[in-house]
Formats: structure tokens, sequence, C-alpha cells
């Protein structure tokens, strides 16, 4: 799965819009949205929020956890903590970057929320580095990855997928009874 896919699942994450349109319920696969009514706040998917502010039909109201004060308070207990302290959201990087990049005129403290998701961002994924390289350090055989988004998974995928094929190789090289230089891909 690359950046784009998970990005594409953050954006069935719901937020709240005000529109500036009234419209009945639509009926849609994923489920039924509204009714819109002008300054009644309204739960929708990202992407369906985005439309609308594009064509200047909605205000974007921030997620709860996009709060300066509350970024802060995850950045100093993830800082402080040696394993990863659940995420503000399974897709908070990918939603930030969306609304921010759509919707920064709704969003207050817009750069100082981006810094402080920036900086959460770089501490757990300089915890997973740590964790990976203790990981193949130790030769072990399973890890658990609890409190990781999909996002970060996925950023360390191709290393430890790597990592561990190579360990493979080099472990049925030392069994006995293998031959020398023999390599098998699995």
């Amino acid at each position: 799965m690359d950046p784009s896919e998970v990005e594409f699942l953050a954006e069935k994450e719901f937020v709240k819009i005000i529109p500036n349109f009234s419209l009945d319920k639509i009926y849609l696969i994923g489920g039924d949205l509204g009714p819109f009514n002008p300054g009644l706040s309204v739960d929708v998917p990202v992407w369906l929020a985005l439309n609308l502010k594009q064509r200047q039909k909605c205000r974007i109201l921030p997620p709860e956890w996009m709060d300066v004060e509350k970024l802060e308070e995850i950045r100093e207990l993830e800082r402080k903590e040696d394993t990863f302290t659940p995420a503000p959201s399974p897709y908070y990087m990918e939603l930030t970057k969306l609304l921010l990049n759509h919707a920064s005129d709704n969003i207050p403290k817009a750069d100082e929320i981006r810094t402080l998701v920036k900086d959460i961002w770089d501490t757990r994924v300089a915890k997973l580095r740590l964790s990976a390289d203790s990981f193949i350090r130790q030769q072990e055989a399973h890890a658990q990855l609890d409190n990781l988004t999909l996002m970060e998974i996925n950023t360390i995928r191709e290393f430890l997928l790597d990592s561990l094929n190579c360990m493979y190789k080099l472990r049925s090289n030392l069994q006995p009874g293998a031959t020398k230089g023999q390599f098998a891909d699995y």
C-alpha cells in the first residue's frame, strides 16, 4: 500500500461542516448524509467536505483533536514515553495534510497545528526507526505494532521486509546441510 492509498482511506473519515445551502438527505452507497441546512453542522466524509469547500458551499470544522493545546499534550506525552502512545487519530497525518492544504482558512492556528503534527510525526518515526533497529539487532521473528497508524507502518514496511528477507537468507545459510552460497527468495 502506498501513501496515496492510505490518504484515500483517510478521506472516508468523518468531519463536521457548516453548509451554506439547503438539501435533503442524500443517499449514498456508504450511507445517508444530511440533511444539509445553512448554519447547522453535519457530519460528512472528508472527501465530500473538501469537495464542498472547493465549491465554497461549506465551512469545515476541525476535528476535536486538531487543537493546539491537545496536540502539545500529545507531543509531550509522545516524547516522554518509550512506547508508542495512541495517535490523535488513525489518520492524523493525512487528515492534517488534507485539511490544512484545502481548508486552512477554516482552521484556527493552522501553522502551529502543522508544526505540532510534524513534531509528533517526527518523534513517532524516530521511535519506529529505533524499534526496527532493535528488532533487527536482536534477530526477532515477530513484532507487536501497538498504537501505530497505517501511514507509519507504511513508512517502515519496505525496510523491515528487506531486512527480514536478508536475515532469512543468512539463517538458511548457517543451517547444517545448507550449501554455501545457496539463496532462495520467498
